[in-house]
């Protein structure tokens, strides 16, 4: 794969490993993301313990380190169109990794949920700005590639955190584990002095116009009605996105215990088959999208959600459930990386990170309502039920996609 080979319209390096130093940088940074929330949930018995936490005041932890993901990317999205992608993707990676290491030393409740807070405003920046960066580094035909690459850092951050957590846990304790957590500041420090700024970030700075110098990140996604249109296409594909994940992901286990009464051990390995599933649709996606185009990829893989998702909810036989799960993960979450690709292809360089972030991140505070109509389905009627209702979203993402949302394969980077 010639990642360093540059398109004309967009000048990506000035040494020739750009693209993969900003790729290492991007997916090392949403790796640790998922590393961290994972642990999180491994470690909340033991917090409660010693710190006597109710089990609202555990389950906060997470709320409120998403809490601060959607503000912080948010924020960080809006700093990096302004100062720049490696330095805000910096100040996010320090971010994350101080209040992560300061979680080690919490004495409360209160404490802990202020530190929490704090490394959910550097984790919510990440992603948007990564995407943003190989986005720019990357040549337009491996552009789909390349972000995916990025989405598959999350996946890989949730495996280690499950390997190893079980090993390091009953040896360092939570607190030791929290520790860990200062490595991303190491990562942090390699980033600004290894990875540069996109050529095409720096030339837009420079020769942009004052008006459009001054023009503020977040009213360049409604600057008119063709942008505003998109950005509700971009929207509704983000919410669907997250919502079918956390709405299946939460319920997984249960709804394998429940139904078919499948142990601890049981559970975990048909949900680890359909995370593995869900890894191998990113790669797929950002193959397929490169080779045929954006639109063509989302159709086919929402149709396989709505299809697979349905389908996986009338399945009662073990083996039939292993590889449903793993096919319906491919389709349900193969989308994420390719998101990145596109956001940063529909929007220009002065908002490309504003856009990622907050697009993204609003998409994820929609989606994070998605276990609790699952669990309200599933009370009313049942789980199979539930799961079932939770395919047709996927046909509001084929109709999004549809009316909304323009093909830009290929296409340079405004």
């Amino acid at each position: 794969m010639a990642l360093a080979e540059a398109n004309v319209s967009e000048p990506i390096d000035r040494s020739g490993s750009f693209p993969n130093k900003a790729l290492a940088a991007s997916a090392i940074g949403y790796a640790m993301d998922g590393f961290d929330l994972l642990i999180l949930g491994f470690m909340l018995r033991a917090i409660s313990a010693e710190l006597h936490l109710t089990p609202p005041q555990a389950g906060s932890l997470v709320t409120w380190t998403l809490v601060g993901a959607v503000a912080g990317g948010i924020l960080f999205g809006i700093l990096s169109d302004y100062y720049g992608r490696v330095r805000v993707l910096t100040w996010t990676i320090l971010l994350f990794a101080v209040f992560t290491g300061l979680c080690a030393f919490a004495q409360g409740y209160w404490d802990l949920l202020v530190y929490r807070t704090i490394a959910g405003l550097g984790l919510g920046g990440e992603f948007g700005i990564g995407m943003a960066l190989v986005a720019e580094a990357w040549p337009a035909q491996h552009r789909a590639r390349g972000c995916t690459y990025v989405a598959l850092g999350w996946q890989a951050g949730v495996l280690v955190a499950a390997l190893v957590t079980p090993l390091l846990l009953p040896v360092i304790g939570w607190r030791g584990m929290f520790l860990v957590g200062l490595v991303p500041g190491l990562i942090a420090f390699a980033v600004r002095l290894y990875v540069q700024e996109p050529q095409i970030f720096l030339d837009r700075a420079k020769g942009r116009a004052m008006a459009q110098r001054n023009a503020a990140p977040l009213g360049l996604l409604v600057k008119d009605g063709a942008t505003t249109k998109i950005s509700l296409g971009m929207l509704i594909l983000c919410s669907v996105q997250n919502f079918g994940y956390y709405g299946l992901m939460i319920w997984l286990p249960s709804y394998l215990a429940t139904r078919f009464g499948y142990t601890l051990t049981q559970s975990a390995l048909w949900t680890a088959v359909t995370v593995l599933g869900m890894a191998f649709g990113i790669w797929v996606f950002g193959q397929f999208a490169d080779r045929v185009g954006r639109r063509p990829a989302l159709f086919t893989f929402q149709a396989g959600a709505f299809v697979m998702v349905l389908v996986y909810s009338q399945l009662t036989d073990a083996t039939a459930l292993l590889i449903g799960g793993a096919v319906m993960g491919m389709f349900v979450n193969g989308m994420l990386g390719g998101y990145g690709a596109l956001l940063s292809e529909l929007y220009p360089t002065q908002a490309r990170a504003t856009a990622e972030n907050v697009i993204f991140n609003l998409g994820r505070g929609v989606g994070g309502f998605g276990p609790y109509v699952v669990g309200t389905l599933a009370a009313a009627y049942s789980f199979t039920v539930a799961i079932a209702l939770l395919a047709t979203i996927y046909l509001l993402d084929i109709l999004a996609t549809a009316f909304l949302i323009p093909e830009k394969k290929g296409a340079p980077l405004e």
